[in-house]
């Protein structure tokens, strides 16, 4: 197994962890969503996505038909995705990605949850180098053969395939996105979700006093309303 599949199990337990959160999360992508290519997902390979992800996650359909409603009035408005990188203490790096449609009052939350833990919010560019930038989609593994799928799917990008309980989880570059999508709908497989992760190129180890201290800054970045995902270089 590669790196994927180790990052994917260290994360299991957290991602999602609020229900709550992730409704909040996905209503945010809608509208980015809807924005960029309209409400109709069978036109919008973005919104289909995002869609599924609702759906995976229990998001109920009345809640994800008046979020595309909402998206679609003119007054709605819209979220920019901003990408912050700093380092916790000990050296660990921290990849946060945001939506927001007040980027003065999220780079000033940001900061302070950075200064109150005793790291430090860097400039662009400083830390993303050090993580890949993948997609992945998790399919209904009925009927298919892993080791086959991922043969067949090289062409289209895919570098990772694996089982898990929630199906068969499919790793690729970022950009493999849409060539992936549409090739799984092509074939008629049922994609359950999918999205994007950033994936430590490196990890360091920590001791339990050091750990804690990262953990109370991710605590304050993930509480924040703005953030979509965190992303760092410690050990889990």
């Amino acid at each position: 197994m590669g790196r994927a599949f180790e990052f994917r199990k260290a994360r299991k337990m957290k991602r999602w962890a609020a229900m709550s959160k992730a409704f909040t999360r996905i209503g945010k992508d809608i509208v980015m969503a809807v924005k960029e290519g309209g409400p109709d997902p069978d036109a919008n390979s973005r919104l289909r996505a995002v869609i599924q992800n609702a759906k995976s996650v229990n998001m109920p359909k009345d809640n994800i038909e008046r979020a595309i409603k909402r998206a679609s009035d003119k007054s709605q408005g819209d979220y920019k995705e901003v990408l912050f990188e700093g380092y916790a203490p000990h050296g660990i790096a921290i990849l946060i990605e945001t939506a927001t449609d007040n980027n003065t009052r999220t780079v000033a939350n940001i900061r302070s949850y950075f200064n109150k833990c005793n790291g430090s919010l860097g400039t662009s560019g400083s830390v993303e180098f050090m993580f890949d930038h993948t997609c992945n989609f998790r399919i209904n593994g009925e009927g298919l053969d892993p080791e086959e799928l991922e043969l067949e799917l090289i062409d289209f990008g895919a570098e990772e395939v694996f089982v898990d309980e929630d199906g068969i989880l499919i790793y690729a570059p970022f950009e493999s996105f849409g060539d992936l999508q549409k090739e799984l709908e092509s074939r008629g497989i049922e994609i359950l979700s999918s999205g994007f992760e950033r994936i430590p190129q490196v990890t360091k180890e920590l001791n339990e006093e050091q750990i804690a201290d990262v953990e109370k800054l991710l605590e304050k970045i993930e509480e924040d309303d703005d953030v979509q995902n965190v992303y760092h270089t410690m050990k889990e």
